[in-house]
């Protein structure tokens, strides 16, 4: 029997040993994020579509921290190219023609009764928004959906349709204006106001 208390013991000691060393390792040797990608990450959309050229928004996040240009993500469109801008300190400039245009936003919609349960869109949907199982019927997590438009051309029978999203309080937003000085054409008559 004491035998097995010296073994529990021993075991304790390690246990407490190895604990402070690892403890003492994470600290020493933790390794910080790259700050200005998680930042640039956050501004991107999500949609993991591939439109900018790389699989998905972290990789291009991690290549506009390295130099890469801003105006490559046709889904974030010019909000997304002044927000990044403004956090690099660079100049806003238009969304790159070769990568795609903005466009109103949309979502997947399967036509169920269409669905061969072939899960090939479920295969190419980035964000796993799509649900279903093989030879069963599949549906759109619309909350999930980014529109990203993968999904529809590897589908056999062409049962994927994307919807617009109709515009609310929340996805509407202001059209820049063109002028921020208010000019008139008309002289201004300053004896016309004298109540003297």
């Amino acid at each position: 029997m004491q035998t097995f208390y010296l073994a529990i013991t021993i075991l304790a000691l390690l246990a407490l040993v190895f604990g402070a060393i690892l403890g003492f390792a994470a600290i020493r040797f933790k390794v910080d994020g790259n700050t200005i990608v998680d930042q640039i990450d956050s501004l991107l959309p999500q949609t993991q579509c591939g439109q900018c050229g790389h699989p998905g928004c972290k990789p291009y996040a991690e290549a506009i921290a390295k130099g890469e240009a801003i105006n490559r993500c046709p889904p974030g469109g010019e909000t997304t190219i002044k927000a990044l801008a403004d956090l690099l300190n660079l100049e806003a400039i238009p969304l790159d023609a070769e990568h795609g245009s903005e466009a109103i936003r949309t979502i997947a919609f399967i036509r169920e009764d269409e669905c061969i349960g072939c899960t090939k869109c479920i295969q190419a949907c980035p964000v796993d928004a799509i649900l279903g199982a093989a030879k069963q019927m599949h549906t759109v997590i619309v909350d999930e959906c980014t529109g990203c438009d993968l999904c529809v051309e590897p589908c056999p029978v062409d049962c994927i349709d994307m919807l617009t999203v109709a515009v609310t309080p929340v996805s509407w937003h202001w059209q820049q204006p063109g002028q921020l000085i208010a000019t008139s054409s008309l002289p201004h008559d300053h004896g016309a106001n004298n109540h003297a």
